[in-house]
């Protein structure tokens, strides 16, 4: 390689180099980035170079390797030019048929990428979301530039802002373009650039200055500076440059992490390279200006982000921040005058210089102008490396370029600016981002980390993470800083045992700020925003754990337990019941249940499996326990009326009164009367179950097991009276005058809310519930031919496949106004509706109902596009304007929802109770109390629409507190932990055959069996299939329990310490 002696032969290098680039040759591009390398990029490359070789393919087609272009996620990736095809997750057999199609200007259409969500199809890889929507103005140039040749970062316009600068600019010139491009450090303070070069230019110093790269990549998760020094070291070299030119600095230091063995290795090619063109060293390009950079490696000490720390570490001292003034700016490396900036900041010089600072500060917005790169991380679809303007939203970054919550949870935050950064709520993800902002809101900018948390995310122990890793990260210096963290993380960690207090949590906001106001260094000063973020969006949060002893995201141990006993909302121990089946114990796993559920057949069946979802084989990977489906293989074996329940002695002479026998009112009465309580059930219909009987189909739930299930429950202690409807035949004063201490209104959700359209009454429309209603209560057949449904909900399904099993229908659809994705009925319903032949029709909105001489006709509907995302973090439904049309239909079911109805019996005029504005009853949500002494609700009319599971829930719930009620106790106690306490042998097994063994599936009946009959449609699980399930179980209780004689040797030690 020449050396250059002067800037017109930098010109002739850019003429030759540049006139000699081919730029529709057909090339192949392949990421060999870190992540793309762990991904098998180098087997790839290789396969790559001997199928063009052994094809003798050299003339045909050129082979690049580039550092990370950003997704990923998506490695081993190729990229073809100048077609734009981008061909993700590929393997060695896939290589050839891509070459060959490039050089056919063909594409391998099964490889392309497609959209997970829609599975749209993308021929271009600019069209993909996830490039679409970024400005990649610095991060571009990875994917055409081959690292270690000097040459390709010239042919893209590389040392331009260089030759710039020597032959046009004076450094005061210079300066006066950073400082007009408005460029803040982004190394996370965000200090503007131009003022730290300025202050340095004006420091005057015989002995030199030094201008520092800071490579020093701390935040767990982000790995932007890595990826620019792999992928483009050149550009780091030239901005600091340029930085070295305007600043006078004659020494260089590029301080990086040990860790990063590629982004060191291409940086040392890159600096050999251009030393050995004259780019580096004395006289560069033959004028008095002399510079060179030399690389230190550091050890990772996340404090070393400090300059003064940093400056310490390039020294080889210990990495420590030490009191300011004197600044780096004044005195730095060996006492001379010393400016650092982050590797994003010096690739940002060089884009200023070219395109000019009026230019550059179009991008982003005022007082934060150009792009920032970000690791985009977490709970999302898309992850990687992405290039954003300041400014956008994180709305826009977490939807639209990241694609939303990578499964079924929704994303619920944000967390910004590494481990010392805060974590945002889904609700204020229309902030924008940049420097203030974020500040504004509690988090700061960082280098560029974004970690996207979604439901199952625990924000306690979210910030406990981060403060245990500051606290180890801390250099001691400063005591606060040293014992603030300590303390805060001990705090933090008794808080998710569920040793928490109320007062922690104040003594945690102090000792936060206290921490934050009183340290040295960035460190010590941004180490409380994760604390303090947390506790000011997610202070409910904190409580719970405290209050209630409840981790949501079912992360905290001590108070999870086992994930599927913490799940379900009565509290069953799935663990147990499931190690008892595998040891062939079959009557004391149906005791288990019955234990805590006193409608174990009913749940089998309809239950909506929250233990599924958090059973920790499927959370960590694996397929979840089939735990609805083991209850059912026991409930079919066992008879309900073989369980004993335990009773409290005696009678008690304080009557209560439960309106409605549902799910709810029948489990309070249930559990009132083993405490010995006399109870009267009041029942509109003409029978007990509530919506089990009314809504839910005998074909998911058989007549025979809810009678059975029912009578069970019901003795001496209870009476029911039927066609006894509230506000027709009693009301909550005449209760009361009839002696009843206590009244709980437990009336469901029975009327379904209407489309508020015009001939909404029309003779062939039909509400859902009243459907449903007059089939399984009155064996009416309302359907005929052409039957339409409206809505997404469980209560749509039912009625779907309800009407397609009556005589005179020929077909059904379903109509929703969202996506497939976001109908809330239960997926396996969804799945089986599809199956049985039911057409399910999404993105449409019903505009007009059509009547022919009185009698319904169609359904004018009108498309929907997706909008905005809304507070749910779904897409928000838009009415696409010309899309209208006309579904032709004979039967129309409307199953948008359901209420209480509680507003036309009258209870909340006539018996002083509050109604919410979703008419629901206003309860205390601890104890369940109403706004009238003596009266509770519970179930549907408090909640709205929701599961058999919740409303038993309700219901058991409410005759604790009707009873601490009678009693004269106090309604609200703290709670208790919930934590495995029997321990049962685990059965010896296989460990290979558990681990490569799949879940076992329900079996269902045939579909042509299910036609015109309701006949069951689920099957039991065999024995052998049970017991197969059973064993798979991760037994989560043992953490817990022990068997009896260890614990009895454990107490006997424990006495002899104490």
């Amino acid at each position: 390689m020449t050396k250059l002696s002067s800037i017109e032969e930098l010109k002739d290098l850019f003429e030759m180099v540049r006139d000699d680039v081919d730029y529709s040759r057909l090339q192949i591009v392949i990421c060999a980035g870190t992540a793309c390398q762990a991904s098998g990029a180098n087997d790839i490359i290789r396969v790559a170079k001997k199928y063009i070789l052994q094809n003798q393919l050299l003339d045909s087609i050129a082979l690049k390797i580039t550092g990370c272009h950003g997704f990923c996620e998506m490695g081993p990736f190729i990229l073809t030019k100048p077609q734009g095809a981008f061909y993700h997750k590929v393997s060695i057999d896939n290589i050839s048929r891509i070459i060959d199609a490039v050089i056919a200007d063909d594409y391998v259409e099964d490889l392309l990428y497609r959209d997970p969500k829609t599975n749209v199809k993308y021929y271009k890889q600019d069209d993909i979301p996830f490039f679409k929507k970024q400005q990649r103005t610095i991060f571009s140039k990875n994917q055409e530039i081959d690292p270690i040749r000097i040459y390709d970062y010239i042919a893209n316009n590389g040392y331009d802002g260089l030759y710039k600068v020597f032959s046009d600019l004076s450094p005061e010139q210079v300066l006066e373009e950073v400082k007009v491009s408005g460029l803040r450090g982004r190394g996370g303070a965000g200090f503007y650039t131009g003022l730290k070069w300025e202050m340095l230019a004006k420091q005057s110093s015989d002995n030199g200055k030094y201008i520092v790269c800071n490579a020093d990549e701390g935040d767990p998760g982000a790995y932007m500076d890595r990826s620019l020094l792999e992928g483009n070291p050149h550009i780091i070299i030239e901005g600091m440059i340029i930085g070295a030119f305007a600043t006078g600095a004659n020494e260089g230091v590029v301080y990086v992490r040990n860790e990063y063995p590629l982004a060191i290795k291409h940086l040392i090619i890159a600096l050999r390279q251009a030393r050995d063109m004259g780019l580096l060293g004395d006289n560069i390009l033959g004028s008095d200006f002399s510079f060179d950079i030399r690389i230190v490696k550091g050890a990772g000490a996340f404090v070393c982000g400090e300059e003064t720390a940093l400056i310490k570490s390039i020294e080889g001292k210990v990495g420590e921040p030490h009191q300011r003034p004197p600044y780096p700016v004044q005195k730095g490396i060996e006492g001379k005058p010393t400016v650092i900036n982050n590797v994003e900041s010096l690739a940002n010089i060089p884009f200023i210089i070219t395109m000019g600072a009026s230019e550059y500060k179009k991008i982003g917005t005022e007082g934060n102008s150009g792009t920032k790169i970000f690791s985009l991380v977490g709970k999302i679809k898309n992850t990687g490396l992405i290039e954003v303007p300041m400014g956008i939203t994180i709305k826009e970054v977490v939807y639209d370029i990241g694609g939303g919550p990578a499964g079924n949870a929704k994303i619920k935050a944000v967390q910004t600016g590494g481990p010392s950064g805060g974590c945002i709520p889904v609700n204020k993800f229309d902030i924008k981002i940049d420097y203030d902002s974020l500040a504004k809101a509690g988090s700061i900018m960082g280098s560029g980390g974004m970690i996207v948390m979604d439901e199952n995310t625990c924000m306690i122990d979210i910030a406990k993470y981060f403060m245990n890793f500051l606290k180890a990260e801390s250099c001691g210096k400063c005591y606060t800083c040293r014992k603030g963290t300590q303390r805060m993380y001990e705090i933090l960690d008794d808080i998710s045992k569920g040793k928490g207090t109320l007062e922690h949590l104040n003594l945690l906001e102090e000792l936060a700020l206290v921490v934050k106001d009183s340290t040295m260094c960035g460190l010590g000063q941004t180490a409380s925003n994760p604390v303090l973020s947390t506790l000011h969006y997610f202070r409910e949060e904190y409580e719970r754990h405290i209050i209630q002893k409840r981790c949501d995201a079912y992360v905290c141990k001590e108070l999870v337990g086992a994930p599927c006993q913490s799940a379900c909302p009565v509290g069953t121990e799935a663990w147990r019941y499931v190690a008892h089946i595998a040891r062939n114990e079959y009557e004391l796993a149906y005791n288990a249940i019955r234990e805590a559920n006193p409608f174990p057949s009913v749940c089998a069946r309809v239950c909506d499996h929250k233990c599924e979802e958090h059973c920790r084989a499927g959370t960590s990977g694996g397929e979840a326990i089939a735990i609805r489906s083991l209850k059912r293989f026991i409930t079919d074996r066992i008879d309900p009326s073989s369980y004993k329940p335990l009773r409290t002695r005696g009678i008690k002479k304080t009557p209560v009164a439960v309106i409605g026998a549902g799910p709810a009112g029948l489990t309070t009465a249930h559990y009132l009367s083993l405490k010995g309580y006399k109870v009267a059930i009041f029942e509109a219909e003409e029978k007990p179950g509530g919506m089990l009987f009314c809504a839910i189909p005998s074909y998911r739930l058989p007549r025979t097991t809810i009678n059975k299930e029912i009578a069970s429950l019901l003795d001496e202690n209870i009476t029911l009276k039927c066609n006894t409807a509230l506000g027709r035949d009693i009301t909550i004063d005449k209760l009361f005058q009839e002696g009843y201490k206590a009244v709980l209104i437990a009336m469901g959700a029975h009327k379904s809310k209407p489309l508020e359209l015009e001939n909404e009454n029309a003779k062939g429309v039909y509400p859902a519930i009243e459907f449903l209603k007059a089939f399984n209560l009155r064996d009416e057949q309302l359907a005929k031919g052409r039957v339409g449904v409206i809505g997404g909900g469980n209560s749509a399904i039912d009625a779907a496949r309800t009407a397609l099993r009556q005589k005179n229908v020929e077909s059904v659809t379903i109509l929703y106004r969202r996506t497939r994705e976001e109908m809330p009925a239960f997926t396996e319903e969804i799945e089986a509706a599809d199956q049985e032949g039911i057409k399910i029709k999404t993105l449409v909105t019903p505009t007009k109902i059509m009547i022919i001489n009185g009698v319904f006709s169609g359904l004018e509907c009108i498309k929907n596009e997706l909008g905005d995302i809304d507070a749910s973090g779904r897409r928000r439904p838009v009415p696409l304007m010309g899309s209208e049309h006309i579904v032709e239909l004979d039967t129309l079911i409307v199953a948008i929802s359901e209420d209480s109805g509680i507003d036309s019996i009258g209870p909340a005029q006539a018996s002083k109770i509050e109604v919410t504005k979703w008419n629901t009853i206003t309860t205390d949500k601890n104890t369940l109390l109403t706004s009238r002494p003596g009266v509770f609700a519970a179930g549907d009319a408090v909640t709205g629409p929701n599961t058999v599971i919740d409303a038993i829930a309700a219901g058991k719930k409410a005759a604790q507190m009707i009873d601490r009620y009678l009693s004269g106790e106090e309604l609200d106690q703290p709670a208790e932990q919930k934590l495995p306490q029997v321990f049962i042998e685990p059965v010896e097994v296989d460990l290979e055959d558990v681990l490569l063994s799949r879940r076992s599936e329900t079996p269902r009946l045939a579909i042509e069996k299910c036609k015109n009959n309701f006949t069951e449609v689920e099957v039991a699980l065999s024995e052998e299939d049970a017991l197969h399930e059973a064993i798979r179980c991760l037994r989560c209780d043992l953490e817990f329990t022990q068997p009896k004689e260890i614990e009895e040797e454990f107490i006997v030690k424990e006495r002899e310490l104490t």
